[in-house]
């Protein structure tokens, strides 16, 4: 599913405008992206939770030279999923 396609869902689950359902969708994400901008942690009940996490700096390979670099430690966006959206998943068959 694209941004496009979860726009038509949010607009058919709610009915409301696919116009509507656009910008919602858009600042839901600007919020959630400008709270762990803000080291925030942003937890959604039932679904999960998004946070910043710090990687270490680690020793890496140039894979064309094979020569040993370094990595700079950094921060990376983290998504843990709730429990209620692990038991739906999990009971899914295929």
């Amino acid at each position: 599913m694209n941004k496009g396609e979860l726009i038509d869902a949010i607009a058919a689950k709610a009915n409301v405008t696919k116009k509507d359902a656009d910008a919602v969708l858009t600042a839901t994400l600007d919020a959630i992206v400008e709270a762990l901008a803000n080291a925030d942690k942003v937890t959604l009940v039932g679904f999960g939770s998004f946070e910043v996490r710090e990687r270490q700096a680690r020793e890496g390979r140039n894979p064309k030279t094979g020569a040993t670099i370094t990595i700079p430690a950094t921060k990376v966006p983290a998504f843990s999923a709730g429990k209620a959206f692990k038991d739906k998943i999990a009971g899914m068959s295929f």
